[in-house]
């Protein structure tokens, strides 16, 4: 699994133990919905897990991935510094200059 990928499944289990009455619906999710589906429950369950990960990083104004270092980054600074670092990647892959992106995201460079 790769590193980001960890990161991502601690942030996940962090999540999920914040939040036991989640957790309690996910363990009891109708088995049938899954068949529908054509998945397995434990399929069916972790996407429901991905949603909810998700819908409770949009009710923060975030995406998924900045909710993911936001719950497994040691210190603020840490977050901050890994958030712009991801930032720096997408500009580049954009073929954006960094103060252009800066300026689309309203970020500080």
């Amino acid at each position: 699994m790769a590193p980001t990928d960890q990161r991502h499944e601690q942030a996940l289990k962090l999540f999920l133990d914040a939040r036991p009455e989640l957790r309690d619906t996910l363990d009891h999710l109708n088995p049938l919905l899954a068949q529908v589906k054509g998945e397995t429950a434990a399929q069916y369950r972790e996407e429901r897990l991905h949603e909810a990960f998700e819908a409770e990083a949009e009710d923060q104004g975030l995406f998924a991935w900045e909710l993911t270092l936001l719950l497994t980054a040691a210190t603020p600074e840490e977050y901050q510094e890994q958030q712009m670092e991801v930032h720096r990647e997408v500009a580049e892959m954009a073929h954006m200059s960094w103060l252009d992106y800066c300026d689309l995201y309203g970020l500080e460079s």
